[in-house]
């Protein structure tokens, strides 16, 4: 007889649930007040109750654990040098969009060998994100499956939703439950319209599938999140951090009801896809600051311990990217610094 039901699945494997990688890594104290504390700088800064901007730096992704615990351990010794007028978040993120076929991320592929070993992927990841916040560095990352922040979202101080996502209604309803502040990022053409469409939806309440701390298949009701905010990336249409692109974002934003605060992404196309002018960007939204815009709250930066990236190989090099290019960690420090020293 002809089988009708899952023709195209060739096996499933059973997966953690959320509460059994929980019980194995523990959220430690010191993680808890790193996160927390994290959170609530960020709420202020949306909120304009804290002055200071905020800064989302670190890989593009990550694929080694030794190398992104290395850059941690640089970054929170300048976010203590910075913290008067600067909050520092890393980076973390493990899960990949694909345009078409590629590297899925840390998560999926976390021996970067196809063997897909997603167990090991969580387990990794939350490990990873476990040490870094006990230095005291609240982390970031982008929320893609979503299924997979009930095994990390506990540790996650700030979450952004992709450019590819954004118009997502799956991740939408998945934003209104998250709870820590959420970036959504414009579309890849620069559209911002999706962007502030999912604004709306993700600071409303959900009710969707998804699944709770056992791994059980559950109704999933959500209060809405009121920590939403934009991310201006750029698109092919060209980069949007300037002045007046900023300024029509920010109009869209108060006619929509909406809190005007917009994070610029210095990568992607804002940087025409060239790491090494991150720092341009960088510069010149300091300058917009500084000449009166309080509507730009923050910026990401994709930054690694060596400059540039590489391809998947047998003989990777520590501490440079295999996804997007990335500033090495030298440049890095020093246009945030330059940045802390402006904003007097």
């Amino acid at each position: 007889m002809n089988t009708v039901f899952n023709v195209n699945v060739e096996s499933f494997k059973k997966l953690i649930s959320p509460k059994e990688i929980q019980n194995r890594l523990p959220l430690s104290e010191a993680s808890r007040n790193t996160v927390l504390d994290g959170r609530k700088s960020i709420q202020n800064i949306l909120n304009r109750q804290d002055k200071r901007k905020l800064i989302i730096v670190g890989p593009c992704s990550i694929h080694d654990f030794e190398a992104a615990k290395e850059y941690a351990a640089k970054l929170v010794n300048l976010a203590k040098e910075v913290e008067s007028r600067l909050v520092i978040v890393m980076r973390t993120y493990f899960e990949k969009p694909r345009t078409t076929v590629g590297w899925k991320g840390y998560i999926n592929d976390p021996f970067l060998d196809n063997s897909m070993n997603i167990n090991q992927g969580l387990l990794l990841s939350r490990k990873l994100l476990g040490e870094i916040t006990e230095m005291g560095l609240p982390v970031a990352t982008e929320a893609l499956d979503p299924i997979v922040p009930q095994y990390l979202a506990d540790l996650i101080s700030w979450t952004a939703i992709g450019a590819r996502t954004t118009e997502s209604q799956t991740h939408r309803e998945m934003a209104s439950g998250l709870s820590s502040p959420v970036g959504f990022k414009n579309n890849t053409d620069g559209n911002i319209t999706v962007a502030v469409n999912a604004l709306k939806s993700a600071g409303r309440s959900h009710c969707f599938l998804g699944i709770d701390s056992e791994g059980t298949t559950a109704i999933v009701e959500t209060k809405g999140n009121a920590n939403c905010h934009l991310i201006l990336r750029g698109g092919t249409n060209g980069p949007n951090y300037d002045s007046v692109n900023v300024a029509m974002a920010t109009a869209a934003l108060k006619n929509a009801g909406l809190n005007s605060a917009i994070v610029v992404d210095c990568s992607h196309d804002n940087c025409h896809k060239d790491f090494r002018l991150q720092s341009v960007v960088l510069d010149d939204c300091i300058s917009q600051i500084l000449n009166g815009n309080d509507g730009l709250i923050g910026f990401m930066i994709e930054s690694h311990l060596h400059e540039g990236n590489q391809p998947i190989s047998a003989a990777l090099k520590p501490g440079i990217s295999i996804t997007d290019g990335c500033l090495d960690w030298d440049s890095t420090s020093k246009i945030i610094i330059n940045a802390f020293n402006r904003l007097i």
